[in-house]
């Protein structure tokens, strides 16, 4: 039984509804995944009142990254308006949807990269990675590396400054952002100036405390996190840093941005990835939301917590990259 606990009526009222709509992932057969995975948020009240919408003063346009297998990584693209076309001395956020590596869409994140693109006045580059089970680990953090490492070098076609970057993404965007800035550091470049994580999945051993503490929360239960690990990492490689980051080499990263939610039961992947960052000389600002569950930053209007973490997200970002 879902525990609503902590969390104020409004929230509660939402997430609950959430909860009922939706299939859990451990549930889904082959069919339910594709059309979950295709689905998308509607734009009209009263939806929208949840979900917020895009910013029409952002443009959105598409594009592709090769991936070092020959697949075309498709790209997302978001550019403030207000920005003009000659303008090429803007910063770079690459983000990374969640979804447990399974599930989501690059579509359902335009009102945060719309959000991220005008307040920080920053191309944005939402990377739609392959899913698993069809394309299991290490593809997803292989794409993520390959599309980041391209967008690098793209200075002119994005008309922005493509050597000044952070990484972001919620959940398990969250996670592939974290091995990206990893991978990214390793080879010495240093282009990555900041990454924000987003209540981001770090172990997959699942050694975390809060994940028993709250095994049954709404949005993400630990029943769902056994299934969302088992179709991206059939070959239980969990210690592997592409996989969990909380095991890579942590030194020389660039500073970080870590948000958490209370009611979450991978809380704390991110509060113990802030400290061993922290240990390893890493710039690092984590914040614990209360009274909030796994993925609020896809509803910031039901929770105290909305206005705050995009506050704050954006203020993080505008500090390392301008």
């Amino acid at each position: 039984m879902r525990s609503y606990r902590g969390m104020s009526p409004l929230t509660t009222a939402t997430v609950a509804v959430i909860d009922r709509l939706r299939v859990p992932v451990q549930e889904m057969d082959e069919q339910q995944r594709h059309e979950a995975r295709g689905s998308t948020y509607p734009t009209r009240p009263p939806q929208s009142w949840v979900t917020g919408v895009a910013d029409p003063a952002v443009g959105i346009t598409y594009g592709t990254a090769p991936a070092r297998d020959g697949y075309e990584i498709p790209l997302r693209i978001y550019r403030p308006r207000a920005i003009r076309d000659a303008q090429d001395d803007v910063p770079v956020i690459v983000w990374f949807h969640g979804g447990g590596w399974v599930l989501g869409n690059v579509v359902n994140y335009d009102p945060l990269c719309t959000f991220l693109a005008a307040g920080v006045g920053a191309v944005v580059v939402s990377v739609d990675y392959r899913l698993a089970p069809e394309h299991p680990a290490p593809t997803a953090a292989h794409d993520a590396v390959d599309a980041t490492t391209w967008v690098a070098a793209q200075s002119d076609v994005l008309r922005a400054d493509a050597h000044r970057i952070a990484v972001a993404g919620d959940s398990a965007g969250g996670n592939l952002a974290a091995v990206v800035a990893q991978v990214v550091a390793s080879s010495g470049a240093d282009w990555i100036r900041h990454q924000a994580l987003l209540y981001p999945a770090t172990d997959l051993t699942m050694s975390s405390p809060s994940i028993d503490e709250h095994a049954n929360a709404p949005i993400l239960t630990r029943d769902s996190m056994l299934a969302f690990r088992d179709h991206y990492a059939p070959a239980r490689d969990y210690e592997n840093p592409l996989l969990s980051p909380l095991f890579g080499d942590l030194a020389g990263l660039p500073p970080a941005l870590i948000q958490t939610a209370d009611l979450d039961p991978i809380r704390d992947d991110g509060s113990r990835y802030a400290v061993a960052l922290r240990e390893a000389g890493v710039e690092v600002r984590h914040t614990n939301y209360l009274g909030v569950p796994h993925g609020f930053a896809s509803f910031p209007r039901v929770s105290a917590a909305g206005a705050q973490h995009r506050w704050e997200l954006v203020s993080e970002l505008r500090r390392h990259l301008t």
